[in-house]
């Protein structure tokens, strides 16, 4: 049961630019690179005020956006991956990768604007499917139909405010919340004891958490359905609240919070039991979509999304229904020189993938074929997969300059003597610049060569590969495979001894 009925405010509260709070330079960037292409529109009504407050702290929305006057190019529609991550998204996930489509302009805007409201319309974001309603069709007014649905989200919005006052009237009291234990049972009875806060009132909690998470308050949501998981004896609902604090994390783009819910999320994975296999790697399936959002906006995210990737659990549930999760990986171990240990795995399963994308054919045909004309081809097209995918924008320049770093390493190995005109032109450079980038490779990586300017050529020296060095490569990835075994121990048995049981 996942927490997949997200929503935004029916009173049509403030939208702001998406931009975040960084931590690094590299989530600074990405934000930036974002919102550049981004404008901030804000509109308000009358309301729930809690309701209002969320909508106005979530930073992925925007009622109007500025889009440049031209298309992208044709090659971004084909490469772009939307429709097969939306599978596996909650609908308000979506939702930001939508309004990055309308600021690249991959798709025709009307197209785009007909695809939120559509989206919109499955939510309780009614003022928002509003504003895009009207913006569309040129009016003043909406469907009778909208304007009924938002009475009924209002009404519903009171009743459950009724129903769950007790509890919330508790928990916003800091005081009374210290009280609280880490043991549940204790938790029940002194709630009901002291505070008449019955199971019906924390039955009544979860719907009231869900619904603000519908209506875009995904602050108050989140601290709800905090309190809820401590409180709450079942567990087919804890789960689910669990979803939804991920959902909110993200969307409130707490990213750190968000590092922790994934964590917890991701035992709660491995350690239900599920009807089915099939519905177990579907779980794992949804959970690593969810994780993008992490992956690509927290400081640590590309280390990580590389650990769990490579668990082989995980890796078979992308070859078996996500194969198109591979040009995240692939992008990752690209931009993260730290794990170059980890290319040859990665080469290794693309051979045997027929799913591919320039990010994808450009390692088979650098690292396989030792086509590096063809990869130069391939790193070209790569500019506009990365320029127009939602989770890569921020990596361009890095990607770019290590695919850069990849070919002429390995052009290195193989040949002695190099043109530095021809390896400029291999790296889409002009000569000088190919020249100084060259020089400080050479400073910075400590290779052993020497630039001849008078002929114009780079002079490769042998260098053997020290013992110390073989070790190294060879125990660089023995950390996290000796995780995945000892995991895969600990489930196996836990899984025998349930079976005893």
């Amino acid at each position: 049961a996942l927490f997949d009925a997200p929503g935004r405010d029916t009173a049509g509260a403030a939208r702001s630019v998406y931009t975040r709070p960084s931590r690094s330079k590299d989530t600074r960037r990405r934000a930036e690179e974002r919102a550049r292409h981004a404008s901030s529109s804000s509109s308000s009504s009358s309301s729930s005020s809690r309701a209002e407050k969320g909508s106005a702290e979530a930073g992925f929305f925007t009622a109007a956006r500025a889009v440049p006057p031209v298309m992208a190019p044709v090659e971004a529609k084909t490469h772009d991956l939307t429709s097969e991550l939306g599978k596996y998204l909650d609908r308000h996930l979506v939702f930001p990768l939508l309004e990055f489509l309308q600021a690249k302009r991959v798709y025709p805007e009307n197209e785009v604007l007909e695809a939120k409201i559509a989206l919109l319309n499955k939510t309780n974001m009614l003022d928002f499917a509003a504003d895009i309603y009207k913006s569309l069709h040129n009016k003043s007014d909406v469907p009778a139909a909208m304007q009924q649905r938002r009475e009924e989200v209002i009404a519903n919005l009171t009743e459950l405010s009724v129903k769950a006052e007790k509890v919330v009237n508790f928990l916003s009291d800091p005081t009374l919340v210290k009280q609280l234990r880490s043991d549940k049972a204790f938790n029940l009875a002194f709630l009901q004891e002291s505070h008449g806060v019955g199971p019906e009132d924390i039955d009544a909690l979860f719907h009231y958490a869900k619904f603000q998470f519908e209506c875009g308050n995904y602050q108050a949501a989140g601290e709800f359905l905090s309190h809820y998981r401590g409180l709450c004896t079942n567990s087919e609902r804890g789960a689910s609240a669990l979803w939804g604090k991920f959902a909110s994390d993200i969307l409130l783009q707490q990213w750190d919070a968000a590092v922790e819910d994934l964590t917890r999320l991701k035992d709660a994975v491995e350690n239900r039991a599920y009807s089915s296999p099939l519905a177990h790697v579907h779980a794992r399936t949804w959970l690593v979509h969810w994780a993008l959002f992490v992956f690509f906006n927290h400081e640590n995210g590309r280390n990580a999304i590389i650990d769990l990737f490579f668990q082989e659990r995980y890796m078979q549930a992308i070859q078996a229904e996500a194969p198109h999760l591979l040009r995240y990986l692939a992008a990752a171990i690209i931009t993260n020189k730290r794990r170059r240990s980890m290319l040859k795995d990665l080469v290794r399963i693309l051979q045997c993938e027929t799913y591919s994308d320039p990010i994808t054919e450009f390692l088979l045909k650098l690292f396989v074929e030792y086509d590096f004309d063809g990869a130069q081809t391939k790193l070209a097209e790569c500019d506009v997969v990365l320029e127009n995918d939602f989770f890569l924008v921020g990596c361009k320049d890095e990607f770019n300059e290590n695919a850069r770093l990849f070919i002429f390493e390995t052009y290195c190995r193989i040949h002695q003597r190099i043109d530095i005109k021809m390896l400029a032109d291999k790296l889409s450079m002009d000569h000088d610049s190919a020249e100084r980038w060259i020089v400080n490779l050479i400073r910075s990586t400590k290779l052993n060569a020497k630039i001849d300017s008078e002929k114009g050529t780079v002079q490769m020296y042998d260098q053997a590969q020290s013992v110390h060095d073989m070790i190294v490569e060879k125990t660089k990835a023995l950390t996290s495979k000796t995780y995945s075994l000892s995991h895969a121990v600990l489930s196996n048995t836990q899984a025998q001894a349930g079976s005893v049981v």
